[in-house]
């Protein structure tokens, strides 16, 4: 055998070895994420906190996943619906995002919605809990982390019809989330035989409540059902107080009415109760060791927000698994997450046919600096996704 022709078998078995040893991913450039949040306003500090969960999970998995090196492209959406529109087709045309990720702010989220509907670009919903995202809008390209609107309100409506009261005053922001939020409170306390004496509301994000709080002082109902988040839930707990209400008619909530809040709420927010996806003091050993990585590499303490960031990146992790990287193969990245089931720190759930969570809503009530679980006050919660022709 010549020299020449042995060189070139052992090349030629070199490159079949090096083939064989190569890592089995169709994509192996950096995937482009586009973080649309909210970076300043009322909702500044949750659109940080997603974002602090979801670079958590990427560098547990050592800045990569499946073999490929994220890439961050960030925009303020400012929590302006009027903005969105222009801010996600930056993201989409001017920057090329291989995946959406956004946001806290309903009406935002719907834009976002849209805009990958029509484009096919991947999106992750880490918060914003409009119904229409996993109803009316729906999409095999569209999940979300989070929970929908329906789902905390629709538990704490079971939860206060069995703790006896028959009349409650509901009071919120006028927009999607407030008003889907009030809409699944009503829908499980009404069927309980409950009333709803008044439903009581304001413009987003105004802060301006005194004269709600006579109003409720002048109808003395049961109870007061609430859905606030961000500084609007701080400014409404401290009100509600000073109002003198807190004494005399029980305040529950869905639960960002006290996540993320309480360190600014003090006092007024101790004994409050409200639902959600999430709490403090849950027996979940991937909570525990969640709660230790986000604080020492933020050196905070997690929320609910953090946890739902942290869970956008599970499921983009999930599905680019399944494709070897290939976020393009939208079938294959959408049957995986579809049969997965998830390992949060929330504890395990699954996502929906309609690609939203299916899990355990908490009963929590305030002690301290802390929202301590109660209880469970509904199991598997599945929302009904009204709407949704996938």
């Amino acid at each position: 055998m010549t020299l020449h022709r042995k060189q070139f078998i052992l090349g030629g078995i070199a490159a079949a070895c090096l083939a064989v040893a190569a890592p089995a991913f169709a994509q192996t450039g950096k995937l482009k994420v586009g973080l649309m949040l909210p970076y300043t306003g009322t909702f500044a500090a949750l659109g940080n906190a997603i974002e602090n969960g979801f670079r958590l999970y990427v560098d547990e998995q050592g800045g990569k996943l499946a073999g490929r090196e994220i890439e961050f492209v960030k925009v303020d959406d400012e929590s302006d619906p009027a903005k969105a529109t222009d801010n996600v087709n930056k993201l989409i045309k001017r920057d090329n995002v291989d995946v959406l990720v956004g946001t806290v702010h309903s009406g935002v989220a719907m834009a976002m919605a849209k805009a990958a509907k029509d484009s096919g670009t991947m999106l992750i919903v880490p918060n914003a809990g409009a119904d229409a995202v996993t109803g009316p809008m729906c999409a095999p390209h569209i999940f979300r982390s989070s929970f929908s609107n329906w789902q905390p309100g629709y538990a704490m409506g079971e939860v206060v019809a069995k703790r006896g009261h028959k009349k409650v005053v509901t009071i919120t922001w006028k927009y999607a989330a407030g008003d889907e939020s009030v809409g699944g409170f009503k829908e499980s306390f009404t069927k309980a035989g409950g009333t709803i004496v008044k439903e009581l509301s304001l413009p987003f994000p105004g802060v301006e409540f005194q004269a709600l709080l006579t109003e409720i002082a002048s109808l003395k109902p049961d109870a007061v059902y609430t859905f606030f988040a961000g500084g609007g839930a701080v400014k409404f707990v401290k009100d509600y107080a000073a109002a003198g209400l807190k004494k005399s008619i029980p305040l529950y909530g869905a639960g960002f009415l006290t996540d993320g809040t309480l360190a600014a709420q003090g006092a007024d927010a101790d004994g409050l109760m409200t639902t959600l996806h999430y709490g403090d003091s849950l027996e979940v050993p991937k909570d525990r060791t969640f709660r230790l990585n986000y604080a020492k590499a933020y050196k905070l303490q997690p929320d609910v927000y953090a946890v739902q960031g942290y869970d956008a990146a599970q499921i983009l992790g999930i599905g680019l698994a399944a494709t070897k990287g290939d976020v393009k193969n939208k079938a294959a990245f959408a049957a995986a997450v579809e049969k997965a089931r998830i390992e949060s720190p929330r504890g395990t759930y699954t996502l929906g046919k309609t690609h939203n969570p299916v899990q355990d809503i908490y009963l929590r009530q305030v002690s301290g600096k802390e929202n301590k679980l109660i209880g469970v006050a509904s199991k598997s919660l599945a929302d009904p996704g009204r709407g949704c022709r996938m």
